[in-house]
């Protein structure tokens, strides 16, 4: 793979903004002899920074039926994410925008600052029923803006009112600023968290997830929460085959001291423009073992970049998967943890009470 001549951009992700071409968007490509003068007529590049837009959908609860997942409803607080994870499978929900699934995910976000009063609102409808709600599905519901706009905390307010349980899934340790309501949640059987590790060393975590917290402060997150009663499972995801899967046994043994109650992992996925995105990557970062990378990746996925169907999509095949399979059973054997399956309560459950007003007791 040979190495991409421009410099990395820093701190993020992705390294370009190419407009996805599957849903017919015109295309621009920078050319001319002015770009080898551009930043003597125009001055040094201006920073790339995030922006937020608020709006305001008339529903939050998304519904699925895939039989290959453990929930059939979530909440996304955001859409986009400025933790930058260049692997991450929700790139291409960017270009129901027409932005795109690169740099413009994680730094054009959405954000719904209603989402607490609209699922108010649904979980008071006469026919709902409960089944616990999945944060965390498709982009970090603690991501950096969470600090300011506080949708989640706000959200699992209205859950820990109405006694509706709840699972989320972070790459953040900004988890622990609701560890109040967390902990009650956690007593009553409302909640469980996972918090994804891909590797351990802090520089190869900054190329690959560069604005989400550093891997130790995630355990140490972990620790915290299994501290206060909290359900907590370790998520090695994704592994990255020739890039991450050294750090698998380690970070398994990690968690165990942390006292979680389950660990698993995830296979690498690159769905639709993620593919392209991430071998722009490699490029970039690894270009030296970029083939080898993508030879084992496409080995575990029938000999594409990716595998779209249920079940096989989350199990990898070949020589190579069996072999992550092999080494995870020993790593789980050797920390002395399992694969625990969290019951969380849904007979609790009461609807809102009467005019948006939290209940006192």
């Amino acid at each position: 793979m040979e190495k991409r001549l421009e410099p990395p951009i820093s701190g993020r992700g992705a390294q370009s903004g190419t407009v996805p071409t599957r849903f017919g968007l015109a295309t621009r490509e920078q050319d001319g002899d002015w770009r080898d003068h551009m930043e003597a007529l125009d001055g040094p590049p201006v920073k790339l920074r995030t922006r937020v837009t608020e709006e305001r959908p008339k529903t939050i609860l998304s519904f699925n039926q895939s039989p290959d997942i453990f929930f059939d409803r979530s909440i996304n607080a955001y859409r986009g994410c400025e933790h930058g994870c260049v692997y991450c499978f929700a790139r291409p929900t960017h270009a129901y925008h027409d932005l795109s699934p690169g740099l413009d995910f994680e730094t054009q976000l959405f954000a719904k600052p209603n989402a607490a009063e609209i699922l108010r609102a649904t979980l008071a409808k006469p026919k709902y029923r409960p089944k616990p709600i999945a944060m965390g599905t498709n982009t970090d519901p603690y991501q950096p803006i969470e600090r300011d706009y506080r949708i989640t905390r706000s959200v699992l307010e209205v859950c820990l009112d109405t006694r509706h349980p709840v699972t989320i899934t972070t790459k953040s340790d900004r988890v622990l600023d609701d560890l109040d309501l967390l902990a009650e949640m956690a007593q009553r059987r409302l909640v469980a968290v996972a918090i994804s590790v891909t590797t351990y060393d802090p520089k190869l975590s900054g190329k690959l997830e560069p604005r989400a917290a550093s891997p130790a402060k995630r355990l140490q997150a972990l620790g915290k929460l299994s501290d206060a009663g909290v359900p907590t499972h370790c998520s090695v995801a994704p592994v990255i085959p020739a890039i991450t899967d050294e750090f698998m046994e380690e970070i398994v043994q990690r968690a165990a001291a942390m006292a979680v109650d389950s660990c698993g992992w995830i296979p690498l996925r690159l769905p639709h423009e993620v593919a392209p995105l991430f071998r722009e990557w490699l490029s970039v970062h690894y270009p030296e073992r970029g083939d080898k990378v993508m030879s084992i990746v496409q080995s575990i996925r029938s000999g594409k970049d990716n595998d779209p169907n249920f079940f096989s999509r989350l199990r990898p095949t070949g020589v190579w998967g069996d072999l992550f399979r092999a080494r995870f059973r020993l790593a789980y054997k050797r920390a002395g943890i399992g694969k625990a399956k969290f019951e969380l309560d849904c007979t609790a459950f009461r609807p809102p009470a009467v005019g948006g007003q939290l209940r006192l007791l």
